[in-house]
């Protein structure tokens, strides 16, 4: 892949809760050939429920994410699949007939919404370019056996990405795991819901949901879990403790990023992958 430039979008929670993310994003990019440019002046994309508060306004605020990452010349990248599947809702209600309206707000900031980029994921661009994937890595991960969790904004609804990928049967992410040479054990739950998003409005159901997805890890003999969602990451992560005692389990286990499991396989290390900032010890893993 020759190298391509992206423009950044890290989202709220790659700048804060879950750094250790950027941080390995950042570490795997110039290896991989890509050029990250953050965007000067993004803002908080809703998070899919801004919306339901007040939806122009949140129209508006991604219209304007999109517009700053169009004005770079580049297709606009995340990492975040809350993110991505805000922004790429975003860019289809404009698409399809409210550019016109919301550019009236953007105007009076002196910007545009056009409608010419591409929004994309880490998770797809790897996907896309399996094979300089695999010509990078230097540590295959023979000896780590990983459990993939999407997460629901990964792939669903399966409409909003324009069917890009099944959301019953998605390839994309084992694919990705495999090229960097890992064994990937049996999962029921790969295409279940951590329950981030219902964590207050639900939480004893959340705590039995979240548990039981490190449990079917276990179960299956996975070393660690891995996802492309910085959310998912934390809700199984940052309160791995909490639910495992209400749920009264003893099973702990390390959850780490997409970005990250890429970084050992390119032969990257702790510091420089933040393994040490996840709150369940992933150190272990190099």
């Amino acid at each position: 892949m020759q190298e391509k430039n992206f423009a950044f979008f890290p989202g709220c929670v790659l700048s804060q809760a879950a750094k250790e993310s950027k941080m390995s994003l950042e570490a795997i990019a110039p290896i991989l050939g890509l050029k990250l440019h953050e965007i000067k002046g993004w803002s908080c994309c809703g998070a899919s429920q801004a919306q339901d508060v007040d939806p122009i306004a949140t129209l508006v605020a991604n219209a304007r994410n999109i517009a700053l990452s169009e004005a770079m010349n580049m297709p606009m990248l995340t990492t975040c699949s809350t993110c991505m599947l805000t922004l790429t809702r975003a860019k289809d209600s404009l698409d399809k007939g409210a550019k016109n309206r919301i550019n009236e707000f953007l105007a009076k900031g002196n910007m545009k919404y056009q409608g010419s980029n591409e929004i994309t994921s880490l998770l797809w661009v790897l996907y896309e370019n399996l094979d300089t994937l695999k010509s990078k890595v230097i540590k295959p991960l023979s000896n780590l056996n990983v459990a993939l969790f999407y997460g629901c904004h990964s792939i669903r609804p399966e409409k909003a990405y324009n069917k890009k990928e099944s959301s019953t049967n998605p390839k994309s992410f084992e694919a990705v795991v495999s090229a960097l040479g890992a064994n990937i054990v049996p999962f029921e739950k790969r295409l279940d819901c951590c329950g981030f998003h219902a964590s207050y409005p639900a939480e004893k159901s959340v705590k039995k949901m979240s548990s039981q997805i490190v449990g079917n890890a276990d179960e299956n003999g996975a070393d660690c879990l891995v996802t492309p969602c910085p959310l998912c990451q934390m809700q199984l992560d940052i309160y791995q403790e909490r639910y495992q005692d209400a749920m009264k389990s003893k099973i702990r286990k390390p959850i780490i990023h997409l970005s990250q499991l890429v970084g050992l396989a390119l032969g990257l290390g702790n510091k420089e992958l933040g393994l040490d900032l996840n709150i369940i010890d992933a150190t272990k893993l190099i």
